[in-house]
């Protein structure tokens, strides 16, 4: 069993973009919409949209708001049609950034983008040019409370592949991408409920930031969270952690 990992850097710092997103439901709407087109609008078939579904259902989004957005999403009702584009650079100091975006509008999309990204002292790169550095993986975060000796026992029984204590006493169940749903389900199965249950893509080596580097960074993220284009941004930086408690 591991123990502290990078995931309490990323799982730290995704739970400050998320608490402090205002924008947080129209970014939960174009991504049940554009899940529901991709793969249907029935969870039992479709894991991605059952995702997010359960992430609004967390942040109080109403059941009326996501069946609207299913329906659009399968063509039920109009809606406005979103392309997903992935683009991939550069923060200062060179570390890896990747940012998930839902447009209606390409050409507005990448200058937003790529404006972000130099403003900050960044720069925006070609299609691959840091995505090999990332694996998709997924997180099941469980209470201390959890017996720590039976959570890794059924965790592992069911596929998972490693359960990590993080400094805050947290039990995190980790998965492969492919293997993700069907361990949750297999957990809660065995009444083992996760407090949080999400899929990250996680780098494979973190690249320590001196304080004022990271500080440029972060501002860096920020400006492109606030975009109404993106989705998420994912970075393989390894922030000092009293930056990210001030954060």
């Amino acid at each position: 069993m591991a123990g502290h990992s990078k995931w309490a850097n990323i799982r730290f710092r995704k739970m400050g973009q998320d608490a402090k997103r205002g924008k947080l439901f129209t970014k939960f709407i174009r991504e049940i919409t554009v899940s529901a087109r991709a793969g249907g609008g029935d969870v039992s078939t479709n894991p991605r949209l059952r995702a997010v579904i359960d992430k609004s259902l967390a942040a109080n989004m109403t059941r009326d708001t996501i069946d609207r957005a299913i329906k659009r999403g399968t063509g039920e009702q109009e809606g406005q049609q979103l392309e997903e584009i992935r683009y991939e650079g550069y923060g200062p100091g060179g570390v890896a950034v990747m940012v998930d975006c839902l447009s209606d509008n390409r050409n507005r999309t990448v200058s937003e983008v790529r404006h972000a990204f130099t403003k900050h002292g960044g720069n925006l790169g070609t299609d691959g040019s840091v995505g090999y550095l990332f694996q998709h993986k997924g997180f099941l975060t469980f209470p201390k409370t959890v017996d720590e000796a039976l959570l890794f026992e059924a965790a592992i029984d069911v596929g998972a592949e490693d359960v990590t204590i993080e400094e805050d006493g947290s039990r995190v169940v980790k998965t492969s991408f492919e293997d993700f749903y069907g361990v949750q389900q297999a957990l809660e199965a065995k009444n083992l409920k996760p407090e949080r249950a999400e899929t990250v893509m996680v780098p494979d080596v973190m690249a320590p930031m001196e304080a004022e580097q990271a500080q440029k960074f972060m501002k860096m993220v920020d400006v492109l969270e606030d975009l109404d284009d993106v989705q998420a941004v994912h970075t393989n930086a390894d922030v000092p952690d009293e930056l990210l408690i001030e954060n």
